[in-house]
């Protein structure tokens, strides 16, 4: 158990110690851990390498594991208390187009900016900058209290950016070493550069190709256009019936396992007062599109969706090649809630388009590996706990929000290690994660870390 004492030092030492801090962060971010892009398979490696050496080096037993791509890093200490299992990802997206970024993505540097002072490096935000708020938060309390305040595990990987293939099996092979009280997700954000937030709803995700066939070749328009199947209009009918006029997908049983958010969480979320014209009119964008009798953070948060994310088919290069072409391909993903199962979806959509199809034309599929969604009461004892650290810090109330995006790992900890995540991070909407330029507040950097020391001490004394 810490102290109010200890705890007091603990925040000192990293006041103390900023400047090592940073010069160890831009120590990672240099390393070019380009996960999707095998010529940079051994800075993945490096990568991992560096973590192990930090991690023993303030009292863990820390290993890098094989998997059949890039290495997890595991790490152990153990101490009384509860037992906590954080996670994040070393490797980074690549930085095309690199004409766009006006310096080094891997030389970090450090600049001002009209919201303070902002590091700049690919990996900074996501999620270099994140794991490493916990790291230095871990080694605070290493160097003040010769030991971290309960027993903490961390999960680094090198694949999140490519969607996570080895963890499920790794997480299979290893569940006994791994299960927790909960785990800790550091790959989320803020509300604002001022309001700290824990993210209690995370959408689940799953996505198809589809690739209709129609004629055995490449047909001239003149000669065959209005007898024969065009692969193009076919997909277009099948994708138009996707939604209805409302913006409702039509899918059979697509809302089996939707179910509606508490009110006190609608009151919360409307309370933020979330301005949706403001947030489209940043992307040129000012008609609001979706169900009326849901607010746009409902939409957003607590909706699920089925987008379009690309189509093609034909010719398309300069001038005209007037034919019907054989084949035309599309791109869906579905971005789920509550319940939804990930296979039902894929079974619903699949139904859909072989039931649109004449019968001489064909459809072939290629999903894209699927999540489901997951949810944290917003009373939940470790959701009470990080509450109260994070607005003893940042001195301002704590938002709960829900996320848009997906984060599998959440689903895969629930279903694999039957153990809930608390999702804490301090990235912001306009650190251009995946973008040229990105960056991590100085503030969510240093403010993060000490947010973490006050997170574990709750934790552990709660």
């Amino acid at each position: 158990m810490t102290t109010n004492s200890e705890l007091d030092k603990t925040l000192k030492f990293l006041d103390d110690h900023q400047e090592e801090s940073i010069d160890r962060l831009f120590e990672i971010l240099r390393i070019p851990s380009i996960s999707t892009d095998m010529k940079h398979k051994n800075e993945c490696v490096k990568a991992a390498d560096w973590f192990v050496k930090q991690l023993t080096s303030i009292g863990f037993k820390a290993e890098k594991r094989s998997t059949s791509g890039h290495p997890m890093v595991v790490a152990h200490s153990k101490g009384k208390g509860p037992h906590l299992l954080f996670y994040g990802h070393y490797d980074v997206q690549p930085v095309d187009p690199i004409d766009l970024w006006d310096h080094d993505p891997f030389n970090p540097k450090i600049e001002d900016s009209s919201n303070g002072k902002i590091i700049k490096a690919r990996g900074a935000s996501d999620d270099k900058g994140q794991v490493m708020t916990f790291v230095e938060a871990c080694r605070s309390f290493y160097h003040t209290n010769g030991k971290l305040p309960c027993s903490i595990s961390i999960l680094l990987e090198g694949e999140e950016e490519i969607g996570s293939p080895s963890m499920p099996q790794f997480l299979e092979n290893h569940s006994s070493e791994l299960k927790s009280d909960y785990a800790l997700v550091c790959d989320t954000g803020m509300w604002d550069s001022k309001t700290p937030s824990i993210t209690t709803m995370l959408r689940g995700m799953v996505g198809d190709e589809v690739t209709i066939t129609a004629a055995n070749r490449d047909l001239h328009s003149g000669m065959f256009g209005g007898v024969a199947a065009n692969p193009i209009h076919l997909l277009s009918n099948i994708l138009s019936k996707l939604h209805d006029n409302d913006g409702r997908v039509t899918l059979k049983g697509f809302y089996e396992g939707v179910h509606e958010i508490p009110q006190v969480q609608k009151d919360q979320w409307n309370a933020l007062n979330f301005d949706a014209k403001k947030f489209l009119s940043n992307v040129g964008l000012s008609n609001i599109i979706g169900e009326d009798r849901y607010s746009p953070l409902e939409k957003l948060w607590s909706q699920p969706t089925c987008e379009i994310n690309g189509i093609w088919g034909g010719y398309t290069e300069p001038g005209f090649k007037t034919v019907l072409p054989s084949k035309a391909s599309a791109k869906i993903s579905f971005r789920l809630v509550g319940s939804q199962k990930p296979d039902e979806i894929l079974k619903s959509f699949r139904e859909h388009v072989q039931n649109n199809l004449p019968s001489d034309c064909s459809a072939e599929f290629i999903a894209k590996a699927g999540s489901g969604a997951s949810t944290l009461e917003i009373d939940a004892p470790e959701i009470r706990a990080a509450k109260k650290a994070l607005e003893d810090e940042w001195g301002v109330s704590t938002q709960m929000i829900g996320c848009g995006g997906s984060i599998p790992i959440g689903d895969h900890f629930k279903n694999i290690l039957e153990m809930n995540s608390l999702l804490v991070g301090f990235g912001l909407e306009d650190d251009k994660i995946h973008s040229p330029n990105e960056k991590y507040n100085l503030s969510s950097y240093q403010k993060g870390t000490r947010s973490w020391v006050r997170i574990l001490y709750n934790l552990s004394n709660g």
